[in-house]
């Protein structure tokens, strides 16, 4: 996977270093056990998010430097800090800055995952024989690039999370900049024709559902194959496809850190594009 890639994970790290907060390292015995590093704890979570593997199991393959319970403190030190939604904020402004973000064609879409561990913000899965699960709705831009989305349960309808959605979209400062906003059949209602237009987007391909009886109307493909395609990269990491986390910001945490990985390699790729040596 391209998140193991040297090269993808040093630029990341390299961002990630200089987002995190700065602790003392004096101890007031005098004597105190070494902190164990940033580095090696960011290696654990990147391990963990590609292979969705146990604490445990990630404890044993850094050869026991660090603990399970290091690698749990360090990440909820990091999301307290807001580590992980600055850190894809960067990624999100570097790529605007650099290639340029296409908002003229966004596409939503959700996508249900395994969360076999429950916790908050996961509920019995609708398409899962009632097992617990969860659910993200993101939009992508036209490069496949994540703008914005929302995590639930994986009960909640796709409608429900279009506005927090959207509303991730808006904070970024975005969601004026959207010309063309693509969806599937699961959304053509008049309340989100109306919700759409009272937020400023007033051209909205949404595919229209078939009626039961009459002709059948002509298939809109429209653009939706950017946001399927963004959802099947998510769904490769494996903390994200099976979860095991037990609150939504260890989930929203997972999030940040595969977009701004799979921003980072599609700067690393545009660099190499017109660098072939």
């Amino acid at each position: 996977m391209r998140a193991s890639d040297p090269e993808v994970v040093d630029a990341v790290w390299a961002a990630v270093e200089g987002l995190l907060p700065v602790r003392a390292r004096s101890h007031p015995l005098g004597c105190h056990r070494p902190r164990v590093s940033d580095k090696l704890c960011f290696r654990g979570l990147l391990i963990r998010l590609v292979t969705g593997s146990s604490w445990v199991d990630i404890e044993a393959i850094l050869e026991w430097r660090v603990s399970d319970t290091t690698l749990r403190a360090r990440r909820d030190e990091w999301i307290a800090a807001g580590v992980f939604d600055r850190l894809r904020s960067e990624a999100v402004a570097a790529f605007d800055r650099i290639v340029g973000l296409d908002l003229s064609e966004v596409a939503v879409d959700g996508s249900l995952h395994k969360a076999p561990c429950g916790g908050a913000g996961t509920v019995k899965s609708p398409v899962d024989r009632g097992k617990l699960g969860w659910k993200w709705s993101v939009a992508a831009e036209r490069h496949g690039v994540p703008v914005g989305w929302a995590i639930d349960g994986a009960n909640r309808n796709d409608i429900r999370l279009l506005e927090p959605t959207l509303a991730a979209i808006n904070s970024a400062g975005l969601l004026e900049d959207i010309e063309t906003l693509h969806l599937d059949r699961g959304y053509d209602y008049p309340a989100v024709r109306r919700q759409l237009k009272a937020l400023g987007i007033a051209d909205a391909c949404i595919q229209r559902r078939t009626p039961n009886t009459g002709p059948r109307r002509p298939l809109t493909l429209g653009l939706r194959w950017i946001v399927e395609s963004t959802n099947s990269w998510l769904s490769n990491y494996g903390q994200l496809r099976r979860n095991t986390d037990r609150k939504p910001d260890c989930r929203h945490a997972a999030m940040c850190l595969a977009t701004t990985i799979l921003i980072t390699a599609k700067l690393i790729d545009w660099k190499n594009r017109w660098n072939p040596t």
